[in-house]
């Protein structure tokens, strides 16, 4: 049985992450935003289970179960404030959120 070197996994890891902020700064609908942002912490979490096998450790593991728990939340909230904002304003483009001010 093969397995991959490690400089392989991160050299995936940092395209996927840097994939993940280009569409974050790009785009200006706020699920693609939450999409990118979900494929960044799914990148930082690949990195640490990496690093995890590299060093035999479980510290970047248990890193892991927190990253997505806290993803989770995220993707609750954000998507509960994504359907509010589409009741109020039609919408879920970012430049629609200033006028939710007034």
């Amino acid at each position: 049985m093969t397995s991959v070197q490690p400089w392989v996994v991160l050299a995936f890891c940092s395209a996927i992450f840097f994939i993940g902020l280009t569409g974050l700064l790009i785009r200006r609908n706020i699920l693609v935003i939450l999409m990118c942002i979900e494929l960044m912490l799914n990148a930082v979490n690949l990195t640490f289970v990496t690093y995890s096998k590299q060093f035999d450790h479980m510290g970047g593991q248990m890193s892991v179960f927190f990253i997505i728990a806290v993803a989770a939340a995220e993707s609750a909230v954000g998507l509960g404030l994504v359907i509010a904002m589409f009741r109020t304003l039609r919408s879920v483009d970012t430049d629609e959120i200033s006028l939710l001010r007034e």
